[in-house]
């Protein structure tokens, strides 16, 4: 008997059963989890570099203080000659070894200038091999000129937090800080800096909890937030007539009972804040 070679075979569609597919998206959920736990780890790896590095910071001033007598940029102008550091006029703001980071005009001292003795910091910590890079560029003289954006980051230290936050130094209200922001750019004569807010209110909470009080607005951990140049840096106040607003650095009224901005609906992972950080 002969076989019909045209008899049709059975049709068999392939799937996925409904195991497979619950199989698949635990894979799946596992992935995106482990990404995400990853990212996490990551940033507070981050935070705690900053941490150590603001610490280390401390330690380099201190060194430096007991070993020149003085602090770094503020050295007055005959200890900077006598241990070969950059020569400074010892007038105001020019290392009249007064114990501040202070403008040339020292009256009206102002965290957001970036003039002599806050490039001096830098500098002297450079020469001294206390201090990560190189930062050699500063000079002294009555004004000072403007740095340029592409220029910015080869005047500062780069934040462990990265993402275009750098430190700078300053003082204001008789207190030296180091503040942690992105710089845009600095004015001639007055150096005066555009300075962008780069910390997430939650990474500026670590580390004010790390080193400080975790309170915004008191301890020698503060967040800030931009005015505008040739003023100190002012808070930025998540509230307007009690009612939040989404984006901002703190919850509360312009208080010390004013809280970070951690809520994920309100922004607490958006950028939002400047970290000072008083270091006398």
């Amino acid at each position: 008997m002969q076989k019909n070679k045209n008899l049709a075979l059975p049709d068999k569609k392939g799937g996925f059963t409904l195991i497979e597919l619950s199989i698949v998206l635990v894979i799946i959920g596992l992935i995106v989890g482990g990404v995400l736990v990853g990212q996490d780890l990551i940033r507070a790896a981050e935070i705690r570099a900053t941490v150590g590095q603001i610490e280390k910071y401390n330690s380099s001033v201190n060194t430096f203080r007991t070993k020149y007598n003085g602090i770094p940029g503020d050295l007055s102008s005959a200890n900077a000659v006598a241990f070969g550091f950059i020569a400074r006029a010892g007038s105001a703001g020019r290392g009249d070894n007064n114990g501040l980071i202070d403008g040339i005009n020292a009256a009206s001292p102002t965290s957001q200038g970036f003039t002599q003795e806050s490039g001096f910091f830098w500098d002297d910590l450079t020469r001294a091999n206390l201090v990560d890079g190189q930062f050699t560029s500063a000079a002294d003289g009555g004004a000072v000129a403007a740095i340029a954006a592409a220029a910015v980051p080869t005047q500062f230290p780069e934040a462990r937090l990265a993402r275009g936050n750098l430190v700078h130094v300053g003082s204001t209200g008789g207190l030296n800080y180091y503040m942690i922001s992105g710089i845009t750019s600095t004015a001639a004569n007055t150096g005066d800096m555009t300075l962008t807010v780069n910390l997430t209110p939650t990474e500026l909470f670590n580390m004010d909890n790390k080193l400080d009080d975790g309170v915004p607005l008191t301890g020698i951990v503060q967040a800030r937030g931009v005015a505008g140049v040739n003023t100190t840096p002012l808070t930025t106040v998540a509230s307007n007539n009690g009612s939040p607003t989404v984006g901002t650095c703190l919850l509360g009224t312009g208080s010390a009972t004013d809280t970070y901005n951690r809520s994920l609906t309100l922004g607490g992972s958006t950028p939002a804040c400047i970290g000072r950080f008083r270091f006398n």
